[in-house]
C-alpha cells in the first residue's frame, strides 16, 4: 500500500508545483502581481491558522525565526513576484519555467565555488543548461515580441530563489515545513502589501479566471503542495524530493501547450532536453537537500 501511495504522490506533487506558472498565465491580465499574491499569501495565512488547530506545529527559536523570514523573502516573493511580473509583461509560462528551471544549476555551481572544486562533469551540465534556455529563448523569439523587461524579471526571479536557497541551506536548513511555511508566507505578505501600496493601483478584477486562480493558488498548490512535500519527507523521500523538481519545466510547457496554446516545437523540446540534462548532470553524485518551498 505504501508502495502505491509513493507513486500517486509524486506525479501529483510535480503537477501541482507546475501549476504555479500556469496561475500566473490565468490570472494575471485581470491583476497586477504584488496584488494577486498579497491575497494569495493572506489566504495561506488564513487556512494554515485553521489548520493549526490540528497540526501540531513545532515552531523554531526567534533567532531560526529571523532566518527563516530572510530566506522566504527571496524564495517566496522576490522568486514568484519575479515570475508572475514577467508573465504580465507578455512571457510565457513555458518559457519563465524553463528559465528558472535553471536554479538548480546555479544552487551547486555556487555552492560549489564557495566550499569545493568545480568538477569537469558540472561544467559540462552548466553548458548544456544555458545552452537549453538559450535555444528555447531564441526560439520563442521568432514567434512573439516578449519585452526585455520580462526578461530581467524572470532573471531576477532565478537569482532571487538561488540566493534564498544557499541562504537558507546555510543559516536554517532543518525546521518544521509548516512553521516555516508560516513565517515566510507571513514575511511574502508583508512585503507583497507595500510594493502593491506604492507601485501599483491595488485593483483586482473579480472575475472566473482570477477567483479560480487565487483558490488554486491557496489551497491545492501552496497548501497541498507543501502537504505532499511534508509526507514524501516523512516517508524517507526527502532526498528524492529535488529531482522531482527537475520535471517542472517539461510538465508546466506540456500545459501551457495545451491551455494556452503556447508553441512547443521540435527546437524548444531539444532546447528544454539539453536544459534538464545540464541540471542532472550539475547535480549528480552530489547530496540532495530538501527543497525550499517556494511556489
Amino acid at each position: 500500500m505504501d508502495f502505491k501511495l509513493d507513486r500517486v504522490i509524486a506525479p501529483v506533487f510535480v503537477f501541482l508545483w507546475s501549476t504555479g506558472f500556469i496561475i500566473a498565465k490565468l490570472a494575471m491580465p485581470y491583476v497586477e502581481p504584488a496584488t494577486f499574491l498579497f491575497w494569495r499569501f493572506c489566504g495561506v495565512l488564513v487556512v494554515m491558522a485553521l489548520l493549526n488547530c490540528v497540526w501540531r506545529i513545532v515552531w523554531p527559536s526567534k533567532e531560526q525565526m529571523k532566518h527563516i523570514a530572510i530566506a522566504g523573502a527571496f524564495l517566496q516573493f522576490g522568486y514568484v513576484f519575479g515570475v508572475w511580473s514577467a508573465v504580465r509583461l507578455g512571457m510565457g509560462a513555458g518559457l519563465v519555467s524553463i528559465m528558472v528551471g535553471l536554479q538548480p544549476i546555479l544552487t551547486a555551481w555556487f555552492a560549489s565555488w564557495i566550499s569545493e572544486k568545480v568538477h569537469p562533469k558540472q561544467w559540462i551540465g552548466l553548458v548544456f543548461g544555458f545552452s537549453g534556455v538559450a535555444l528555447v529563448v531564441a526560439e520563442k523569439i521568432g514567434f512573439a515580441h516578449i519585452p526585455f523587461t520580462s526578461y530581467l524579471f524572470a532573471l531576477g526571479a532565478l537569482f532571487s530563489i538561488t540566493f534564498g536557497t544557499l541562504y537558507q541551506k546555510k543559516h536554517c536548513p532543518v525546521f518544521d515545513l509548516r512553521a516555516g511555511s508560516a513565517i515566510q508566507f507571513g514575511i511574502s505578505a508583508f512585503l507583497a502589501f507595500w510594493v502593491m501600496y506604492f507601485f501599483e493601483s491595488s485593483e483586482m478584477v473579480w472575475n472566473f479566471s482570477v477567483i479560480a486562480a487565487l483558490f488554486w493558488a491557496v489551497i491545492p498548490l501552496s497548501i497541498g503542495s507543501i502537504s505532499l512535500l511534508f509526507m514524501m519527507i516523512r516517508k524517507g523521500a526527502a532526498t528524492k524530493v529535488t529531482s522531482l523538481l527537475y520535471l517542472t519545466p517539461p510538465t508546466t510547457a506540456a500545459i501551457a501547450w495545451l491551455m494556452f496554446d503556447e508553441p512547443f516545437n521540435v527546437l524548444m523540446i531539444l532546447g528544454l532536453a539539453l536544459t534538464m540534462t545540464g541540471v542532472v548532470l550539475v547535480n549528480s553524485g552530489k547530496a540532495n537537500t530538501v527543497p525550499s518551498v517556494a511556489e
